[in-house]
């Protein structure tokens, strides 16, 4: 027997923290009555499971990289009919992305009908390095770089340090080309820490997802995992607690 809210997240409906704000929410049923309780095991083969009226069926897990282009929503739809993510997915399986790139950025973002491999790359705890690229206005000191090097204060607390490189800069156009890495995947991060510089960010591009690059990719284009990587990305997140 498992808990309820791991077979919904196997079954590639959402991540195992969604999964329990629906059980709280009443949305799940197992074999006719409504479950709200987070404790609840079942046996997924003999039980019957219903998420907002819907039964489950275990889906073989897939993974896919994105090469999100700017303009694009991070999510499975949108109430204003906007393109998200899994528009540019032409497969059966239900899949969802892992954390989210804002509107506005562009780059990898991964996508899966895996709520436990979601579940485990977007845990704080575990360091999933992000390597973001930002043209940015104005061009920042030494001292500037440093200050979002040792962590930076933004409104909702202190962010990790980061490792940052000015690439280049621009003097006539009064812009400066950085690389910043992160492993927290807070709401607008980056452009929040740059903001906290007095730098906004022009335009933003996440490069790289752990060791996953969109070499081969143009915007639009997606790849399947291949298995080794999978079980590379499984063994980074979990060997690497803070």
């Amino acid at each position: 027997m498992e808990r309820l809210q791991k077979v919904i997240a196997q079954a590639g409906i959402t991540s195992r923290r969604k999964a329990e704000q629906l059980i709280i929410e009443g949305k799940v049923k197992v074999n006719g009555k409504v479950v709200r309780e987070l404790g609840v095991k079942v046996t997924p083969n003999k039980d019957e499971i219903e998420v907002e009226g819907v039964p489950i069926d275990r889906e073989e897990p897939v993974y896919y990289l994105l090469y999100k282009p700017s303009g694009v929503i991070s999510s499975v739809s949108d109430d204003k009919g906007r393109t998200v993510v899994t528009d540019f997915l032409e497969i059966e399986q239900r899949v969802f992305p892992v954390g989210r790139l804002d509107y506005d950025t562009s780059g990898a973002i991964l996508l899966t009908n895996d709520g436990e491999f979601a579940n485990v790359l977007m845990h704080p705890k575990y360091k999933v390095e992000k390597v973001y690229v930002a043209k940015v206005k104005g061009i920042p000191s030494r001292e500037k770089l440093k200050e979002l090097q040792n962590g930076i204060k933004l409104e909702d607390g202190m962010t990790a340090p980061a490792k940052v490189k000015m690439m280049s800069l621009d003097k006539k156009k009064n812009t400066a080309i950085i690389r910043i890495v992160i492993h927290e995947g807070r709401n607008r991060q980056v452009r929040r820490m740059f903001e906290a510089i007095d730098h906004p960010v022009i335009k933003l591009k996440r490069e790289q997802y752990s060791f996953l690059t969109l070499k081969g990719l143009n915007p639009g284009d997606a790849r399947q995992l291949k298995p080794i990587e999978v079980k590379h990305l499984k063994e980074l997140a979990v060997t690497k607690p803070s």
